[in-house]
């Protein structure tokens, strides 16, 4: 077989294309990955809408990649046929820029690969990676299962772990959906004292499934009081997409506290009086590198913590794609591939 099936992108806001394209062989320490399956992320619109500064059309996206390796290219070492990798939005890193140098790859200044949307991403049955995006995949986790964790679960998962919050912290978690209801599960994996945050009564069940120990109503009550009742959070892990929500729950921080941003918004307005009052900040947080994912499919793999997915072939992509931009989804949508 020398072609495979890929969705693709080839006008800005078209419809995607299923075509016929050559296999790629890989380059030096690339790999080729059969692709076994592929969140449909929201942040996938930059490539379906061409909205990414310089992105080039025809596109493949998709971010949240699981496969197997087929073929090694040239110099790649510690790597083997078969193995099973997932790749996400960070594309991989030069390792010689001042920035790598300094260990923040996520900002290399080089090779500013970004899986799905200045390459080829997993809306296909194979794609190349450099061997520095590759994470290596439990084989207790379905590629289904894994698939995204390596955008959603990363990026709820390092954020919390790196937030400074201390096991028994009073944690927050605004927004219980496609991010949300993954950042629960891994705050209470954790050891934090977890509030989930969201609109609605009905969702308090859910909330408690997920292992949180408390749960607020946005609807019927202050945030932002409510968490001062509970002694203030240490971090509010903000995942939902309204600047309205977010500055209606910054109140509830307590003493140095941190707010989180991992949901996209335009602009955020802060109380200065009350950052300056109680030592607080804001802080954003980028989803990670390829050992930061393999580190998330491993604690998710050891804890317990799974994604809640909608399956879809990618015969129907955008079907599925429509499914997750209508926020409808429960919780995340993955093609299979």
């Amino acid at each position: 077989m020398s072609t495979m099936k890929v969705a693709q992108v080839t006008r800005p806001d078209g419809p995607f294309e299923i075509v016929e394209r050559p296999i790629p062989d890989p380059g030096a320490r690339e790999v080729r990955v059969k692709v076994e399956a592929c969140g449909v992320c929201h942040s996938d619109s930059f490539t379906k809408m061409a909205m990414f500064p310089g992105i080039a059309l025809p596109r493949v996206p998709g971010h949240e990649v699981i496969g197997k390796i087929e073929v090694l290219g040239d110099g790649v070492q510690g790597w083997s046929i078969g193995d099973r990798v997932g790749i996400g939005w960070h594309g991989g890193q030069c390792g010689q820029c001042d920035n790598c140098r300094r260990g923040d790859f996520f900002a290399c200044q080089v090779f500013h690969r970004i899986t799905g949307i200045t390459a080829d991403g997993g809306y296909g049955e194979y794609m190349l990676a450099p061997v520095s995006a590759l994470a290596r995949v439990p084989d207790s986790l379905t590629a289904e299962e894994a698939a995204p964790l390596m955008c959603a679960g990363v990026t709820t998962f390092n954020s919390l772990r790196n937030s400074g919050a201390r096991a028994g912290d009073l944690v927050a978690v605004l927004g219980l959906g496609g991010l949300g209801h993954l950042a629960v599960q891994y705050a209470a994996k954790m050891g934090f004292r977890v509030a989930g945050i969201a609109r609605g009564a009905d969702k308090a069940t859910f909330a408690a499934q997920l292992g949180a120990h408390h749960y607020i109503d946005s609807q019927a009550q202050s945030p932002a009081e409510e968490l001062q009742k509970l002694g203030g959070a240490k971090v509010i892990l903000a995942t939902a997409t309204s600047a309205e929500a977010m500055q209606a729950c910054i109140g509830g921080l307590g003493p140095r506290g941190t707010f989180l941003v991992v949901g996209a918004v335009p602009t955020l307005e802060v109380p200065p009086f009350q950052m300056i009052g109680g030592n607080l900040s804001v802080r954003g947080w980028y989803s990670g590198t390829a050992i930061d994912s393999q580190d998330t499919l491993q604690f998710s793999a050891l804890a317990g913590v799974r994604s809640l997915n909608e399956i879809y072939p990618m015969s129907r992509v955008g079907e599925a794609y429509d499914r997750m931009m209508s926020g409808k989804a429960r919780f995340r949508v993955v093609l299979k591939i």
